[in-house]
Order: C-alpha cells, then sequence, then structure tokens
C-alpha cells in the first residue's frame, strides 16, 4: 500500500507507556512515526501520558471494564490485573470487543498496530481493518505456550495480518513452536533511543542523576513499588561519591532474569552494584546482596539515562527467554559495555557487540547462560579494564546501538515492511 505522504496509525498497546520494554517499544514507535508526518494515535492503559515525549501523538485509554488481562502480575492503576490464561472465554472477548469498540471508533486509518499476538492481535482484527502485529514474547511464553484454547486463538487472530513483526530469530521460532506456522513473519529488532541515551562525563552524570532522583514523586516508606525508592538521591550521592567499579542490573526483579546470579558473582570481587528495578523477587534478592549493593526500587529513562554512564558493566543474567534485550541496547547506546547471557534474544545483542568490539575483547560481550563461573571471570576481566581500553569498548558498543538499534531505523522498517512509506 504506497502512501504519498504521511498515514493514519492506530497503535494499541493496552498496558503502560513506562517501565517495561513493550511499554517503551510503544512510545518509542509513537513517536517515531508522529516525527515522521504520520497520525498516530496510540490506545493504552497509561494514566499519565504527558510524562512521555510522544512526538505529538494522540492518546487514548479504553474503557476495559474494569479488568486488565496481563502476562505477569503487576499492580495498575484503576484496573484489576489478572493473568490472561485465568480468564474466562467471556471475560477475554468483552475485553477484545471494548478495545476494538474504541478503534473502530477512530476508523478510518490505513493501520492497525497491534502489540502482542493476545489479545492485540485479537483486538486489531475485531477492527476490520488493515493490521499487523507485533509479537514481544512475554505473551508467547507466560500465557500461550500450553495452553490449547490461547494458542489456536493466537493462531485465529494473526492469519488475517498483513504482517507479523518479531523483533529476533529466538521469538520468530518460539511464534511458530506456540502457534504454528505463520505466514508474512518480518524479524525487526526492537531500538534503543541513541538521542536519550548517550556517554556522559563521569561528574555530568552524577549531578544529572542525583537532579533527577531529587524530582521523584513522594514514596513514604517506599511503600509504593512502581515508584523510586525514598531518598534515592542522598543514598546514591553517597554510594556513588567515588569512581569504584559499578555494575548495573535493571530490569525486573524476577527469579527468572537472574538477578540472584550477578549478586552471588558479587560477593567475590572488588566493585559495587545498583539493582534498578521492582518485583516479588526484591525481598529475597536483598537478603542475599552483598554489603556493597543499592537497590533503587524503578528507575525511568530519565535516571537511567545518568545512570548508565558511571557503570563499567551492565550485567543481563537472566535465565529465561528474552524476545530481544533492550536494555543491554540501551546500556550500550550510553557507552556501558552489556555483558549479556548468551541465549535466545541476548544472543543476538552478543553477536551485534561482538562485531564492533575488538577481536581480544569480543567474548566481554556474554557468556553461557546460567554458569557463574563464567560471569564472574567475564566480569572481573571487564571491570579489570584500563581506562583506555575500557573507553575503547564503550565507545564501540555505542557504535553498535547507533548503526544497528536506532528507533528511527526501528520505525522506518516497520512501514517499509508494509510498503508504507
Amino acid at each position: 500500500m504506497a502512501q504519498t505522504g504521511g498515514v493514519k496509525i492506530l497503535l494499541w498497546h493496552g498496558y503502560l507507556l513506562g517501565g517495561t520494554g513493550s511499554n517503551v517499544y510503544t512510545r518509542s514507535l509513537a513517536r517515531e512515526w508522529s516525527r515522521a508526518g504520520h497520525e498516530v494515535v496510540v490506545f493504552c492503559q497509561e494514566p499519565d501520558p504527558e510524562r512521555f515525549d510522544l512526538g505529538g501523538a494522540e492518546v487514548v485509554r479504553p474503557d476495559v471494564g474494569g479488568l486488565l488481562p496481563v502476562f505477569v502480575l503487576d499492580r495498575y492503576e484503576g484496573v484489576e490485573a489478572r493473568l490472561l490464561q485465568d480468564l474466562t472465554r467471556e471475560e477475554r472477548e468483552r475485553f477484545v470487543e471494548l478495545n476494538a469498540a474504541a478503534l473502530r471508533e477512530r476508523l478510518p486509518a490505513d493501520l492497525v498496530f497491534a502489540n502482542h499476538v493476545l489479545l492485540g492481535g485479537a483486538v486489531a482484527a475485531a477492527t476490520g481493518a488493515r493490521y499487523a502485529v507485533k509479537a514481544h514474547g512475554s505473551e508467547l511464553e507466560y500465557s500461550l505456550r500450553g495452553n490449547a484454547e490461547l494458542e489456536a486463538w493466537g493462531r485465529e487472530s494473526l492469519a488475517g495480518a498483513d504482517a507479523v513483526f518479531v523483533g529476533s530469530a529466538h521469538i520468530r521460532r518460539v511464534l511458530e513452536e506456540v502457534v504454528g506456522h505463520v505466514d508474512r513473519v518480518h524479524e525487526v529488532p526492537p531500538g534503543v533511543d541513541v538521542e536519550e541515551f548517550v556517554p556522559e562525563p563521569r561528574d555530568e552524570a552524577l549531578a544529572r542523576l542525583l537532579d533527577e532522583a531529587r524530582a521523584d514523586p513522594p514514596n513514604p516508606g517506599s511503600r509504593n513499588e512502581r515508584l523510586p525508592d525514598e531518598g534515592n538521591a542522598e543514598r546514591l550521592a553517597g554510594f556513588l561519591a567515588d569512581d569504584a567499579p559499578t555494575v548495573v542490573y535493571f530490569g525486573k526483579l524476577l527469579r527468572n532474569k537472574g538477578v540472584h546470579l550477578l549478586l552471588e558473582v558479587l560477593h567475590g570481587l572488588d566493585a559495587r552494584a545498583v539493582i534498578v528495578g521492582f518485583g516479588d523477587y526484591r525481598a529475597e534478592l536483598e537478603a542475599q546482596a552483598p554489603q556493597r549493593t543499592l537497590f533503587t526500587g524503578p528507575l525511568e529513562h530519565r535516571h537511567l539515562r545518568h545512570l548508565l554512564p558511571l557503570a563499567n558493566a551492565a550485567v543481563v543474567p537472566s535465565i529465561f527467554p528474552e524476545a530481544f534485550g533492550m536494555v543491554a541496547a540501551e546500556a550500550a547506546a550510553a557507552g556501558a559495555p552489556p555483558l549479556v547471557a548468551r541465549h535466545s534474544g541476548l544472543a543476538e545483542i552478543a553477536a551485534g557487540l561482538e562485531a564492533h568490539y575488538p577481536s581480544k575483547h569480543a567474548h566481554l560481550a556474554s557468556f553461557p547462560s546460567g554458569d557463574v563461573r563464567e560471569l564472574r571471570a567475564r566480569l572481573s576481566e571487564l571491570l579489570a579494564l584500563p581506562p583506555d581500553e575500557r573507553a575503547r569498548l564503550g565507545a564501540a558498543a555505542r557504535s553498535a546501538a547507533v548503526e544497528r538499534w536506532s528507533w528511527a531505523h526501528v520505525a522506518g522498517r516497520l512501514l517499509a515492511a508494509l510498503q508504507m512509506q
């Protein structure tokens, strides 16, 4: 469908616009497509969309009847979150129709672009419009796999799509394993905001990080797990006062993310660690952590863009399949060399880094999944690099991010696959 000028895109997500990978994916596409001159309407449950740069895209928050199907249980403002597989068929179908009705009110449009095979694919199909679906992987692994009814519904929802997008060869394989063969699948990795995540001098990065922490909303007793911990500015100022070797982890605090492996390794290293994120596993991780470990609660991009330049390494130790590894790409863009578990979509991040690294340092991009011994050895080597070698490695990581994973590049590739440019 060739176009002259901009097109109208209804972008459905269903969740929030901050924090997790699919949330960042949605807001980044909205921004880049809007900047490119397209009319974009975002459908999501974000209560405060004005906090994010969407490039002028409009945001609609559909009434979902108080029930939100999710893949991992979190708390959401104003709705009850329940696992997709735990909902009745009637509850799932009602959610689909409520969302589809909201989209139909904004038709005609050139494209409905929906995130997640379910329930995004079902919502898009129910609009009757031309649609494409982005499979993120979380729905496939956490909800659809092994559930015959949901697998069949996912397969039916994708049958009418003009295109199905996956972020990696790994997710392409998982998609076929879970729903069977799918036609018109395009592999387009997610991206990173290479204008937001940039290397910074240490003093400037620390000062800006503390400024952002001082601007955090109140969180008495750190009771709201979705907000940064109370007193982060003072804690970070003291913790990062000198230039000791620093390791950063940011992401969900779930066992599947492998944070416990990193903490085990840190017990034997002369390094400190900043652990960013929220999740049910936090208390157990805090009990395992060595003395020089700071937990901050979740941080937004406005914090992370300044925290990452302070890191000698950003470790992504996940032991569960990952669709891509956006956190690693963000660290790379900021010049913080990522060290990732070599599996699933993370292996493709590692390969991209290795292509840009000096050959003698290529092995420092990854470690065998779950291998504490190798993680310790490679992290130790990474932290021990002389400053000039570490700077060259950070620059090489940045180069990989700019060339392979910028959001402008990703947004353009998606529309090009649909012949809408």
